[in-house]
């Protein structure tokens, strides 16, 4: 990877990476989603879709408060 100028959003999602670990580790662990090989489309998706939705039904779910800020607002005057 180049060492390149990285957008400031691009730094702000990358401090946020444990949260987004967190979801993963998630929905690996608890809601049973892996990658397996199935033998249909059909049971791939059944799979995921039930798994997603067990995820939206847990009590506390991991967030990221993922506001923009205007660059306007942080001039000084």
């Amino acid at each position: 990877m180049k060492g390149g100028e990285i957008p400031l959003q691009d730094k702000i999602n990358l401090r946020k990476r444990a949260v987004i670990e967190s979801v993963n580790d998630e929905l690996k662990n608890i809601c049973q989603i892996e990658h397996t090989r199935h033998r249909s489309f059909t049971n791939f998706i059944t799979n995921l879709i039930a798994g997603l939705l067990a995820y939206s039904f847990l009590p506390k779910k991991p967030s990221i408060n993922a506001e923009r800020v205007d660059s306007l607002q942080l001039q000084l005057f």
